[in-house]
C-alpha cells in the first residue's frame, strides 16, 4: 500500500546511492532513523544521494529486486519523472527546504521593491526609488511548504496574500485562493508575484506576456521554483517596456545561466545562482527528513513527502 509500508523487520534495510556528494551524511541519517545500511541487492529502501545523477537511476533500480521505497533528495523531481515506477512508493523533499527558501524570497522581494538592483550597480548618487511591501499585495503560485512558510514571514507586513494553485482549495493564512486558470485575476494589482510551484507540463511557461501585463508597473517577479516557469522572451520585453518593476531569479532556463546571456545585463534583474537553499543549509534538513522517514518506514506508518506519480510531483 503506497505511503504505508508495513515492514516486518525492526531495522529496515536501506541503500544510499549514488555513493557521491552527500551519501555519508545520509548514511548517518539512515542509522539515526533506526535502519541498517544494506547493499542494493538486499535493500528495501533506497535513499538517492545525488540529485544531479538521475541518469544512473535505471541501473540502480535494476540492482534492487527487493525495493519498495525510493527517497529523492529535492522537492522538484523533474529529472526523475521518467523513472517513476508505480509499483514502488516514492518520496521527495517536499517542504524540507521551505524555511530557508521562504527567507530568500522575502530577501529578493524586499531588495527588488526597494530598488537595490539600481543601487548596487550605481557609481554615483542615484535618485530615490522604491515601494513598501508593508500593506502590499502578494500573489504566490503554489501552495506547498515554501508558500506556507512565506505566508508566516509576511504576517508582520500586513500583506494581502493571494495563492494560485491547481484547485482553489483554501490555504491557511491566504486571503484568497484561486485556481491556476484564474491566475490573471490573481496577479492583477500585485506588488510581488512569487513562483514557488512544481514544474509540470501544466505549469511550464506559466508566466508569459498576459501575466506580466497584469502586474503593477512597479511590481517584482520572484522565481524560486524552476526557470521553465517563465517565458524569458516575454520577461525581457516586459522589462524593456517598463511593464514591471523587475525580476529576481534564483532559477533560470537554461541553468546555469551562460555568462553571455542577456539577463545578466538587464539593470532591473537580480540573479542568484540557485542558492535559496545551499548545501550548508539543506544537508542537515534533508538528513532529518531521511531519518524521520526511515523511522516511519520501520513502523509501517505513512511516509512524509509522498510523490504523486500522476501529478508528477
Amino acid at each position: 500500500m503506497a505511503g504505508s509500508l508495513v515492514n516486518s523487520q525492526s531495522q529496515p534495510r536501506i541503500a544510499v546511492q549514488p555513493r557521491s556528494g552527500r551519501f555519508e551524511s545520509l548514511e548517518e541519517a539512515v542509522l539515526a532513523g533506526g535502519g541498517q545500511l544494506a547493499p542494493m541487492e538486499e535493500a528495501e529502501g533506497l535513499v538517492w544521494a545525488d540529485a544531479h545523477a538521475a541518469s544512473a537511476m535505471p541501473e540502480v533500480l535494476a540492482r534492487c529486486p527487493k525495493l519498495r521505497w525510493v527517497s529523492l533528495p529535492y522537492a522538484g523531481i523533474e529529472p526523475f519523472v521518467q523513472y517513476l515506477d508505480p509499483s514502488l512508493t516514492w518520496t521527495c523533499a517536499k517542504g524540507v527546504y521551505a524555511r530557508p527558501v521562504a527567507e530568500h524570497v522575502l530577501t529578493l522581494g524586499l531588495a527588488g521593491l526597494r530598488g537595490l538592483s539600481t543601487y548596487v550597480r550605481a557609481r554615483t548618487w542615484e535618485a530615490p526609488e522604491g515601494h513598501n511591501l508593508l500593506g502590499g499585495k502578494v500573489t504566490i503560485f503554489g501552495a506547498g511548504g515554501i508558500t506556507q512558510e512565506l505566508i508566516k514571514l509576511l504576517v508582520p507586513f500586513d500583506c494581502q496574500v493571494t495563492v494560485i494553485r491547481r484547485r482553489a482549495d483554501p490555504l491557511e493564512g491566504a486571503h484568497r485562493t484561486l485556481a491556476l486558470e484564474h491566475r490573471i485575476e490573481g496577479i492583477a494589482g500585485a506588488d510581488l508575484v512569487v513562483l514557488a510551484l512544481a514544474l509540470t507540463e501544466e505549469t511550464r511557461g506559466v508566466i508569459g506576456a498576459p501575466e506580466l501585463e497584469a502586474m503593477q508597473s512597479h511590481g517584482w517577479l520572484v522565481n524560486v521554483a524552476r526557470g521553465g516557469h517563465v517565458q524569458t522572451g516575454a520577461l525581457l520585453r516586459a522589462l524593456r517596456a517598463n511593464q514591471i518593476g523587475g525580476a529576481a531569479l534564483d532559477v533560470t532556463d537554461p541553468e546555469p545561466l551562460p555568462s553571455d546571456h542577456v539577463l545578466w545585463s538587464e539593470p532591473r534583474v537580480i540573479i542568484t545562482p540557485h542558492i535559496a537553499n545551499t548545501p550548508e543549509m539543506g544537508v542537515p534538513l534533508l538528513a532529518k527528513h531521511v531519518a524521520d522517514n526511515v523511522s516511519l518506514f520501520a513502523r509501517g506508518l505513512p511516509l512524509e513527502g509522498l510523490v504523486s506519480i500522476d501529478a508528477g510531483y
